[in-house]
């Protein structure tokens, strides 16, 4: 996930969209820029449901204790919605997590308002998948 921006420029970038088919775009790009899922690491354990397509996240801790995230989507959308939910819960803590809600970030990005019904039940599923699997990891 190096390669994707940090919480600020994510911002940044998207206010710098003069409209909803730019901030597609750019969504779409930030999804390809996340690195290749293994084939291992697609197993129905990580697979999220309530999504329409199919998406994986897989989350694991680093030494210091913050979160490592690992996913991919058969969607190039949705993939890069996946990677805006990444940027937005990288860098914290399993309990960090837990007690973030992004929803907010969302709606500050101008992305909420312009996702059909079911993408929109889709990022909350995964918001909720990412949420669940951090306590677990607690």
């Amino acid at each position: 996930m190096a390669n994707l921006p940090d919480k600020d420029k994510l911002v940044r970038n998207f206010s710098r969209c003069l409209n909803w088919e730019e901030k597609y775009l750019y969504v779409i790009e930030l999804g390809a820029k996340l690195p290749a899922l293994d084939d291992a690491e697609r197993q129905p354990g990580n697979l999220i449901s309530g999504c329409q397509s199919q998406v994986w996240i897989v989350m694991s801790t680093d030494e210091q204790g913050q979160v490592e995230f690992h996913g991919d989507s058969d969607a190039a959308i949705v993939k890069g919605l996946l990677a805006v939910v990444f940027v937005l819960y990288r860098q914290l803590t399993p309990q960090q997590i837990v007690e973030l809600d992004v929803r907010p970030f969302f709606a500050e990005l101008a992305l909420s308002q312009h996702l059909t019904p079911s993408r929109s039940q889709g990022l909350e599923a995964m918001i909720r998948a990412i949420r669940n699997k951090a306590a677990q990891l607690l």
